[in-house]
């Protein structure tokens, strides 16, 4: 029956209903994410195998594997998931410096090595502890940013083992970890001087002899702090596909100053203040954490970590802090952007859309003393979101909406939502917007969320052209939808949503199997084998106008 609902222009009651009836007869399932990770098309964001844009939320127990047992390091995993992250950093080798001992053994006593401190004696007692691991981690649906020789502790030996050593030790974790879907190499760690060259040679040499045997999984080094970028070392750029910021200093800073690169990358946060922590300025609380996960969102990145005083070297009293302010509201965090747009965001650093009350911008200082306020627009003018540290007031200049917008405060200390007076305003001239007040945690910090009205339902409602159709194969679709465009317009992109409205797939001209996007007509197959069975809408967006399909997948 699914095949015969047909779509118009401006009628939602349809689809309305075919969707009500799909929640009838497919089941509920969660979305799991299709690992590896890579880099989107346009370079500005992560994506699943699926091309699912990827929206990081780590956390960072460096520790966990030489002080934990593997049933407590999947307990911590399943509660890691239970709080909406979905990836961690983990040191594959750990000695003092992250917490671990000084000979790099596991708790129990089994070292990395069969012949101390030689990277080409590995103990497969150790290894094969790592490899239970990693597919624990893989079986809670969480990424590991995997560090083959973090640089704080191992650097050293490094040096003493030579290049050919640290490659020949690269090239054996890459054959090792090759056909493991849910890594991320990461490199570095404190790596504070990096500009040597004998030092970058041999870490350079590890990740080069993994990339030898694994071409599979993408690479990112962290280097020195306070403030630093994965390219600001040049030897790392043809190696690395994403771009680690490391900063205590406010965060928009650095990760608007990696965002602004010639040769850009991805950029995400792997590092600033971890909470219950006072490395630079007071101790770092649930406020600070949360201008650190806001500016770097609104900063154009694909996320961020966070991390925990207790977790990353797992000191006593770990299990009593899992459960804490700064964890919890991670979830909130991706509460608010992944049900949106939040990879078409641009950062509004020209203040064009937020054109008053933004605050002072600094590179350097302490989060605690920064009120600057982040602000960020999706080009067609559906979405713009501001984050308000401290409750100041804020002009929006409303025509940079698409249409009037509806307007709303986010709670980010409990994930809720206060619809403004007055709203939905038109997007005419500039308006005023003042925070309530005190949030659930008696602080002053909001984000401004102005959502255009039309772009609501533009999906189901764009005039459909007549000279344009759209049609899926297999409907029902079962492993592969097979989509061709036919017609006198150029075709721009197509966009697959979940039944919740979520995007699933963003198939541009890349997508087409040597077909020409050009008007006319062409073929576009999406790989549908990693999504659960549901119904989905299938969005053609053309030079003038987009056509909306309904599909179903059934297996």
């Amino acid at each position: 029956m699914f095949g015969m609902v047909k779509y118009a222009a401006g009628n939602l009651y349809a689809i309305t209903v075919f969707l009500c009836l799909s929640c009838l007869v497919f089941r509920e399932s969660v979305r799991a994410q299709a690992y590896p990770l890579k880099v989107s098309a346009n370079k500005r964001y992560l994506v699943d195998q699926n091309t699912v844009p990827f929206l990081i939320a780590g956390d960072a127990p460096q520790a966990l594997m030489v002080n934990i047992s593997e049933a407590d390091a999947d307990m911590y995993f399943a509660d890691r998931a239970s709080h909406g992250f979905n990836c961690l950093w983990i040191n594959l080798l750990c000695a003092d410096y992250t917490g671990g001992r000084s000979d790099a053994s596991t708790y129990d006593g089994v070292l990395p090595w069969t012949t101390a401190g030689d990277l080409s004696t590995p103990n497969e007692a150790y290894f094969s502890h790592c490899d239970r691991v990693l597919r624990l981690a893989a079986n809670r649906g969480l990424v590991v940013f995997l560090d083959p020789a973090e640089t704080g502790s191992f650097l050293s030996v490094m040096l003493a083992n030579g290049v050919t050593k640290c490659r020949n030790y690269g090239r054996y974790l890459g054959n090792r970890y090759k056909s493991f879907d849910n890594i991320v190499w990461l490199s570095g760690n404190d790596y504070q001087d990096w500009s040597s060259a004998a030092n970058d040679t041999v870490v350079t040499a590890v990740a080069l002899g993994i990339k030898d045997n694994d071409l599979r999984h993408i690479h990112t080094i962290e280097l020195n702090y306070i403030v630093s970028g994965s390219l600001d070392d040049p030897k790392w750029a043809p190696i690395v596909s994403l771009n680690a910021s490391y900063t205590y200093c406010p965060t928009y800073a650095q990760v608007l100053k990696d965002y602004n690169r010639t040769n850009f990358q991805p950029v995400f946060l792997i590092e600033a203040n971890y909470e219950f922590e006072s490395l630079q300025g007071p101790v770092t609380t649930a406020a600070i954490l949360r201008r650190q996960e806001y500016w770097t969102n609104l900063s154009g990145a694909t996320g961020q970590f966070y991390g925990n005083g207790y977790i990353w070297p797992f000191k006593s009293g770990w299990k009593d802090n899992l459960v804490t302010p700064g964890a919890t509201q991670m979830a909130f965090v991706k509460t608010l952007f992944e049900p949106r747009p939040w990879y078409n965001l641009v950062p509004d650093q020209d203040h064009s859309v937020v054109t008053a009350g933004y605050g002072t911008f600094s590179n350097t200082g302490h989060v605690a003393d920064n009120y600057c306020a982040t602000a960020a627009r999706t080009p067609d003018g559906g979405l713009v979101l501001a984050f308000l540290p401290s409750g100041q007031t804020v002009t929006v200049d409303m025509t940079k909406l698409g249409s009037s917008a509806k307007a709303q405060w986010y709670d980010p200390t409990n994930g809720t939502y206060a619809t403004i007076s007055g709203s939905p305003f038109p997007n005419i001239g500039p308006r005023n917007f003042t925070p309530p007040g005190a949030n659930s945690a008696g602080d002053k910090d909001f984000v401004l969320v102005l959502e255009a009205t039309a772009s609501v339902s533009s999906r189901m409602n764009t005039r459909i052209p007549e000279d344009v159709t759209v049609k899926t194969v297999y409907n029902p679709a079962t492993q592969t939808v097979a989509i061709i465009v036919s017609g006198k317009e150029s075709m721009a992109v197509a966009v697959i949503y979940d039944a919740a409205g979520r995007q699933v797939a963003v198939l541009p001209a890349e997508g087409f199997r040597g077909e020409s996007a050009k008007a006319g007509a062409c073929t576009l197959w999406w790989d549908a084998s990693g999504v659960p069975c549901g119904v989905y809408l299938l969005q053609v967006q053309t030079q003038h106008a987009a056509v909306v399909r309904p599909f179903v997948k059934t297996w």
